[in-house]
């Protein structure tokens, strides 16, 4: 586990100088990538796929309604807690962000082949799978019709 913690780590670093020329937070680029591709999703559901509190999501989904990137909208299986979805400013910065970090990604990533990737992706899955006791991360916590991103996470 000592690894994984490590990767997160240098992936965090990276990420940070990348978002911050875009005038973003790591978490803020986090939280947009999680509902990428216009899904919808509660502050709970936000903060559960992330692994952090509802409070620390519901202040970074403030800063970024407040900044265009995030609408919310409201929720027709819970009243009091209402749908969030990227803006297309949102969308964008997010499309801007991934571009700028794919090329200096890929880069570091010389030498490692896909095979190898795709064999550690689909492990990390399963561990992820097994310390959670299912896969709800990914089917049960997030309402219909918000499937996870399709790009890498940051």
């Amino acid at each position: 586990m000592a690894n994984v913690y490590e990767l997160a780590a240098v992936s965090r670093r990276s990420s940070e100088a990348l978002a911050r020329r875009r005038g973003m937070t790591v978490t803020q680029w986090h939280t947009l990538s999680v509902l990428s591709g216009g899904r919808a999703a509660t502050v709970p559901v936000v903060a559960a796929r992330l692994g952090v509190t509802r409070q620390a999501v519901q202040r970074v989904a403030d800063q970024l309604v407040d900044s265009g990137h995030l609408e919310r909208t409201a929720n027709p299986h819970h009243h009091t807690s209402p749908l969030l979805r990227p803006t297309a400013a949102g969308e964008q910065v997010l499309q801007e962000l991934w571009e700028t970090s794919d090329a200096p990604r890929a880069a570091m990533l010389t030498g490692l082949d896909a095979a190898r990737l795709d064999e550690a992706t689909a492990t990390l899955h399963a561990l992820v799978v097994a310390l959670n006791g299912s896969d709800e991360h990914r089917a049960g916590r997030v309402p219909s019709g918000t499937a996870q991103p399709n790009r890498p996470e940051t």
